[in-house]
Formats: C-alpha cells, structure tokens, sequence
C-alpha cells in the first residue's frame, strides 16, 4: 500500500513539474539579465587597465552568449511552427474548400463530371502542395528546432546549474547521438506496436505509458547531456524511476494525441509538439525528479537497446 501511494504522488508530482516551464518561462529570462548584470561589474573590474582588446572582445562574446533568450526562442517556435507551418496547412484546406465549391458551381449541370475532375485535381494539388511547400518546410523545421531547442536548454542550464560538462571526446558525442536517435526511432515503433495489441484498452495504456516516457526523455535529454550522462545512463535512470516520468511526459502526451485525433493529420500533431515542447525543456531542466518509489523497473526500453546494440555491433563489424 505504501508503494503504491509512493507510485501516485510521484506520478502527480510529474505532471506538476512538467507544467511549470509554462510558468518558469516568463521569469527566467528575467533572473538570467539579472545574473549577467551582476556579473558584469566583475568583469570591468578585472578587465580595467588592461589594454588587450583580445579579453574585452572575449568578454563581449560571453556577454552575447549569456544575453536572455529563451522567451524569444520559444516565440520563434511558435511563430515557425504555428504561424507559419500550421497556419499554410490550415489556409490551403481552405483554399482546396473554396475551389471545390467554385467547381460544382461551374459544373452544377453535370455533377458527376465535377466529382470525378475534383477528385484528381484535388490529388494532384494535395501531392504538389506536400512535395513543393509541406515537406522542405517540415524538415527546415526540424532543424531550426533542434537548434532553439539546444539553445533554449543550454540558457536554461547556464542559469541554474552552471557551464555544461562536456562528453570525453568528439566521437564519443556522435556516438550518443546517433545511438539516442535510433534508440527513439525504434521505440516509436515498438510503441505502434504495443497500440495494435489484440485488447484495445491494455493496447491504448501500454501506448500512452510509452508515449510519456518517450516525451521525458526528450525533455531530460538536454539536461542530462549537459551533465554529462551517456545514454545507458539517461534510459535507466528513466526505468528506474518510470513513475515520476510517466506523469511527466502524460501532458505532452495528451496535448499531442488530441491534436493528432482532432486534426487528424501527423503535420498538425509535429507542430503541436514543436511549440509546446520548450515548455517542456525548461520544465525538465528545473525539476528535480521523484526517486526510489518502487521496487520494480520498467524495462520498456530493454527491447530497443538490445536491438540498436545488435546492428550497432553488426556495423562496426562491417568495418
């Protein structure tokens, strides 16, 4: 009974923290200024009398990357995501609406000639529209997002914790990275697969328990890379502690699959999650997460790890 109440309110401690950023967000660049002008003063002291411009161009330097950014990079990913990849989608349906109707009326004598001349034209304006506008905007998107995301969780961990610890080495960063994208990549699949299970209700909470450890672990990630942990590391921690993690990443789950049924398009559910996401990020970098409330680890990753390790094994034996 004990385990199980410790289970509960480290899943409501979850959701609790993965909400704060909303809140998080308005003040820290505040707190981050306020940081820097104080350190200012400091630095003019020790940079007095010292005709070097190479340390006062340094210090400029430091000053622009320590410069408060986070709310506009979050507004950037708004605008992006929202006001402009959302808001395209949005206007062309309308537009796909508008000409549909102005068809009909052209051909209202023969309305069986306008269904069909509307449904290739619909396909082919549809096939255009992704190929010319949707898809090289979803993947400038993608790296955009990448890029504020790591700008955002990098001004968010200076703060609060300091200069990020780097990896050993070059190569072993890459490493982590490409391990950590086919990991999630093979998870996301493992997750399609759970959803398909024979029993809908166990398929759609095992599919939702995944989605909430997933949408944690892209959360904590930035975090826990800046401190240094390697992937193994990240994912254990995660199984270990599954009940806090589960009740974070349950909003970001929630807000993703209602945009997803809602719009029922995957483009409005990717957006969705651009723009709620640095929330997210700063959340994750400010919450300090609930531990050792149950006995039992949930090796939902274990799967995935032994596979990636496999072909990871089986490339380098290529070599």
């Amino acid at each position: 009974m004990d385990m199980l109440t410790g289970i509960l309110k480290a899943l409501i401690m979850g959701v609790i923290d993965s909400l704060k950023g909303s809140v998080t967000l308005f003040y820290l660049d505040r707190n981050i200024q306020e940081s820097v002008d104080q350190q200012s003063p400091r630095r003019r002291t020790r940079n007095v009398g010292t005709p070097n411009r190479r340390l006062s161009h340094a210090a400029q330097t430091l000053r622009r990357q320590e410069e408060p950014k986070v709310l506009r990079r979050t507004w950037q990913c708004c605008l992006l995501n929202g006001g402009v990849f959302w808001l395209s989608i949005v206007v062309f349906q309308y537009i796909l609406l508008l000409l549909k109707y102005a068809l009909y009326l052209m051909l209202d004598h023969n309305p069986n000639v306008g269904l069909s001349v509307w449904g290739w034209m619909e396909l082919v304006l549809q096939w255009t529209f992704g190929a010319l506008w949707i898809l090289p905007l979803f993947l400038l998107s993608k790296v955009v997002n990448a890029l504020w995301f790591q700008d955002i969780a990098d001004s968010a961990y200076r703060y609060s914790r300091g200069t990020p610890q780097q990896f050993s080495s070059v190569s072993k960063l890459v490493a982590d990275t490409l391990f950590s994208i086919v990991v999630q990549a093979l998870f996301l699949v493992q997750t399609m697969l759970v959803s398909l299970l024979p029993i809908p209700v166990l398929a759609d909470l095992m599919s939702l328990v995944h989605m909430c450890l997933l949408y944690s672990l892209y959360s904590f990630e930035y975090k826990w890379c800046n401190m240094g942990w390697e992937l193994h590391r990240r994912i254990t921690y995660i199984e270990n502690n599954w009940p806090y993690f589960v009740g974070f990443g349950l909003p970001m789950a929630i807000f993703t699959n209602l945009s997803q049924n809602f719009f029922v398009s995957f483009f409005f559910s990717g957006c969705m999650f651009s723009m709620l996401f640095p929330l997210f990020i700063i959340s994750g970098n400010e919450a300090n997460p609930v531990t050792d409330v149950c006995d039992s680890r949930l090796k939902l990753f274990s799967p995935v790890i032994t596979i990636s390790n496999a072909l990871f094994n089986r490339a380098i034996g290529f070599r």
